[in-house]
């Protein structure tokens, strides 16, 4: 099979049409009387259509048929899908999660939208205000049926296995190591090759964008050329009696309708409103070459940002190997009580303050000034180095969802996963005192 090509850039306008039907893109207008190959013009608009130009989003899809062919929607079950913050008491303890379970395959089929589970979050889509995490443990692919969310921007991190997504705009090939955005009204469908697990994060508010990078100047962090956003591809695929099933995540709940055929019929399309994916490997690390740890904003691949300037709904954070050089400096990450929430997980390899006990596909969560940082074993061992030029985090790569908003926990996040950690907060119990008042400087 053929390598996917992709189109390169973040937040460009792009254009693409299947090379099955060269001139499928109208010449010169958006929606002419009658498109090319008898095609139907739709737009998907993932802004006002008044936003400033520079925030404007919105893709023109030339389409078989129009997506709005299909039965009404009813409601779906998944029961552990939920916005509903208040179905738990509130809990400010430090929280670890051992890898989340994959369901065996020769118990149960999964897909990805049945293997979607809230963990934590806050606000409510109904205002377009908060934030969701996730996670994803599924088995099978998803048949005949494809998803999509009305409600916010999915950031899917994939920890194991390969995922295979079809979406309108084409198809593209999400490994481990590398993450894609999924944006609002956006069609999908995910296939598998066996056990697959990760992470979602879902902003209601707005869409990612990539942080100022202010005094660092014009490069660094994630450029956007290496950003990639699939080419044009279509299917003209019957599916007889309503046999094909799109299921609409809205207002926190999942809703399906039927329909005949393929979604995944757009011949061509041209705009700024699209999927991606990135590499996680092509980040350009910014850090300290003198003295001091840095704080880890430095490490910003996308973020969503609230009203509030330099003030996050989310940021996407990873914390990728790198040269370590500061002298006389404690060089892991520092104690800390944040007025932000810190959801941490593990793509590969060991986070260097938790070696022990923080594991891929798990995670932790540390509330808003909830008291956290390196366990006492990477406190000693920092401390009493030698302070040599090192690379750190060699074959791993651990990220951070950090939000300004209060994550709640669900009733599954907290008590009925079977992998909460109940003993995390021994970590930091055999940390012990060095103080000492004789102590002269030298």
């Amino acid at each position: 099979m053929a390598p996917l090509r992709y189109l390169s850039g973040f937040g460009s306008e792009f254009a693409s049409e299947d090379p099955r039907c060269p001139g499928s893109l109208p010449k010169g207008q958006n929606n002419p009387q009658k498109c090319p190959y008898g095609l139907y013009a739709e737009q998907l608009s993932g802004s006002a259509f008044t936003a400033p130009r520079t925030h404007n989003r919105r893709t023109w899809l030339y389409r078989i048929l129009p997506s709005a062919v299909h039965t009404p929607f009813s409601p779906v079950e998944q029961p552990y899908l939920t916005h509903d913050w208040k179905s738990s008491d509130p809990n400010p303890n430090q929280m670890r999660w051992h890898p989340f379970p994959i369901p065996h395959i020769n118990k149960e089929k999964v897909d990805w939208v049945q293997g979607l589970h809230t963990i934590c979050g806050a606000g409510d889509p109904c205002a377009r205000h908060g934030i969701a995490v996730y996670a994803y443990m599924c088995n099978t692919s998803m048949v005949d049926t494809c998803m999509y969310t009305s409600d916010g921007d999915f950031l899917i991190v994939p920890e194991r296995g390969t995922l295979h997504i079809t979406t309108e705009f084409g198809k593209m090939d999400v490994v481990n190591n590398e993450i894609c955005v999924i944006q609002q009204g956006m069609r999908f469908s995910v296939e598998v090759d066996g056990e697959s697990r990760g992470y979602v994060m879902e902003v209601f508010d707005a869409h990612f964008e990539l942080p100022c990078l202010g005094p660092i100047g014009a490069n660094g962090l994630a450029n956007p050329r290496d950003f990639l956003t699939p080419v044009a591809w279509y299917e003209d695929r019957k599916v007889p009696h309503g046999g094909y099933t799109v299921i609409n995540k809205y207002q926190g709940k999942l809703f399906q309708a039927h329909q005949d055929q393929s979604p995944f019929n757009v011949v061509a399309w041209h705009g700024n409103y699209v999927p991606y994916k990135y590499n996680l490997e092509n980040f350009c690390v910014i850090n300290s070459v003198s003295f001091d740890h840095m704080d880890p904003s430095i490490f910003t691949v996308l973020t969503c940002q609230s009203v509030k300037p330099g003030v996050a709904i989310a940021d996407f954070v990873i914390f990728p190997p790198r040269w370590s050089v500061q002298t006389n400096t404690f060089r892991p990450p520092y104690y800390h009580r944040n007025c932000m929430s810190e959801f941490m997980g593990l793509i590969k390899g060991s986070y260097e303050a938790k070696e022990e006990g923080f594991r891929p596909g798990g995670a932790t969560l540390h509330s808003m000034m909830t008291p956290h940082g390196p366990d006492a074993a990477c406190f000693e061992g920092a401390c009493n180095a030698e302070l040599k030029p090192q690379r750190i985090a060699e074959g791993t790569m651990a990220f951070m969802f950090e939000s300004s908003l209060s994550m709640a926990l669900t009733e599954w996040g907290q008590k009925t996963c079977e992998c909460v950690d109940a003993e995390y907060y021994k970590c930091w119990l055999p940390l012990k005192s060095h103080f000492n008042p004789d102590w002269k400087p030298e």
